[in-house]
């Protein structure tokens, strides 16, 4: 199988990739980047886009399978413009152009919450894509919808409290449905439900992407 990533350099995209690389289903492994990245392996192939034209690129997302884990945070956008633009927009007209190549099976890692409706600026934005991305009709559309995520060598203060806070509601059985998530464990569930063989619109969520095969 010949895989595509978006977000190759991102804390689920890195597990991602590290992953794909060592799965004998997958012969090939294209990633989608802003600037030059060095992993060792024969498998991979990375392409430097500009995420702004994507009609320069989209004969290039051809493949089995387009895995999208593509993501910003406010602080580092700067703006709601600029983190819609990554969020929605950017993943939006990659798997736009995917479905018009035919490839058949699209992965995508959206938000706990994530609900077009919502009054949340970020759950609004992860829902609309999660509407958006369901009607380009792929054979099979995964969209895992992680709670917290535990990041390896993560250096974000609110992170880290936020995961110490859940972890000690959990410790008393309270918001178990919240309980922080690595991200390798994350990656491992895209790769099992890429390869599952099942069709159709289907919405992983919380702890329900650990068991996801």
């Amino acid at each position: 199988m010949k895989a595509l990533v978006l977000g190759a350099t991102g804390a689920i995209g890195k597990d991602l990739v590290e992953q794909l690389i060592h799965d004998d289903t997958f012969d090939r492994v294209d990633i989608f980047v802003r600037r030059e990245v060095k992993i060792p392996s024969a498998k991979l192939v990375a392409h430097v886009v500009d995420f702004d034209h994507p009609e320069l690129w989209a004969d290039k997302l051809t493949g089995d399978v387009l895995f999208s884990t593509l993501g910003t945070t406010i602080k580092a956008a700067g703006s709601q413009h600029a983190q819609w633009k990554v969020d929605y927009t950017y993943q939006y007209n990659a798997a736009k152009s995917a479905r018009e190549n035919d490839v058949p099976t699209y992965v995508l890692v959206s938000s706990v919450g994530a609900d077009s409706k919502s009054k949340i600026f970020y759950t609004k934005m992860k829902g609309a894509l999660d509407d958006a991305v369901q009607k380009l009709r792929f054979t099979a559309c995964f969209i895992l919808q992680p709670p917290s995520l535990i990041r390896k060598g993560s250096d974000r203060f609110g992170e880290k409290v936020g995961v110490w806070a859940l972890k000690a509601f959990n410790a008393i059985g309270l918001m178990r449905q919240y309980t922080p998530m690595p991200t390798e464990a994350v990656a491992a569930a895209m790769i099992r439900l890429a390869k599952s063989g099942r069709k159709g619109n289907e919405i992983i969520v919380s702890q329900d992407i650990l068991k996801a095969e």
